[in-house]
């Protein structure tokens, strides 16, 4: 997944601009970004502060560990299958 340019503290404070009455068009030619970044920012940060930010990325970083201890578990189910069939 390609990582943003913008962290998240910096893509609430153009958010916030943007609350305070700053036009989305100069928002975007200020911050060289798409109005449709803009948009996807808003929808996925409207109403967060930065301590759910904090969680919310740790949140995050939990789930891909999770992930990759289930890839890992899976993937070792299978060669243990594969090795019983070949056994019998």
């Amino acid at each position: 997944m390609r990582r943003s340019r913008f962290s998240e503290s910096q893509i609430l404070s153009i958010l916030k601009e943007s609350e305070a009455g700053l036009e989305v068009s100069d928002l975007t030619r200020k911050y060289g970004i798409s109005r449709a970044t803009f948009y996807n920012w808003k929808s996925k940060y409207s109403g967060i502060g930065g301590s759910e930010i904090r969680r919310l990325r740790e949140l995050e970083r939990e789930n891909g560990k999770l992930k990759k201890m289930y890839a890992d578990l899976s993937l070792e189910n299978n060669v243990l299958k594969d090795l019983i069939e070949k056994n019998f």
